[in-house]
């Protein structure tokens, strides 16, 4: 899990699939600005499929747009990215998110976020945090709890959802933006 801008990208060769065939990726070639999770070493390289067609990842080369990145690291410097893997812009993150990044998130490492695809649902076990947002605000993946929320252990070996930062409110907002 990273934080960097990708500054340029080239078709590469990764080998041959089982006919034979060439197999395309892009190499995105980024600049790190931080590694929140992952391998001792910086990450060079972003490697994903040629389209979205084939689940591949597009991100803007210009070096100006830094993301959040969450894929697979090989840990010699590369790295895999495909539409399943967390890709969000940085400016897109609540400062929650931000925020948990650092320090919240891996309070929950032992914990299991299961989803909720429609009501009623329920925990199975104490270690669960139940993952309301698609079911409670009509499908939306990046809702209240994602946005706002972090699933962490208690002290008591339970987990549960922790609001680590509340929104902004309307009033502060106007009063600050000119």
């Amino acid at each position: 899990v990273i934080r960097a801008k990708a500054v340029s990208a080239k078709e590469v060769d990764s080998g041959n699939d089982i006919y034979g065939n060439p197999i395309k990726r892009i190499q995105y070639e980024i600049k790190q600005i931080k590694m929140f999770k992952g391998p001792d070493q910086d990450i060079e390289f972003i490697y994903t499929a040629p389209s979205t067609a084939v689940c591949g990842r597009l991100l803007d080369t210009g070096g100006k747009k830094e993301y959040l990145i969450a894929g697979k690291s090989e840990g010699n410097g590369k790295m895999h990215i495909t539409l399943c893997d967390l890709v969000s812009t940085w400016d897109s993150l609540s400062p929650t998110q931000k925020k948990s990044l650092n320090q919240r998130y891996q309070m929950g490492c032992e914990c299991k976020i299961s989803r909720c695809l429609s009501i009623p649902c329920f925990v199975s076990s104490s270690d669960e945090c139940l993952w309301t947002d698609w079911a409670m605000e009509k499908n939306n993946v990046d809702g209240r709890q994602a946005k706002h929320y972090a699933c962490i252990k208690r002290s008591d070996g339970s987990c549960a959802w922790y609001r680590g930062m509340a929104p902004p409110k309307q009033e502060f907002l106007d009063i600050e933006d000119p």
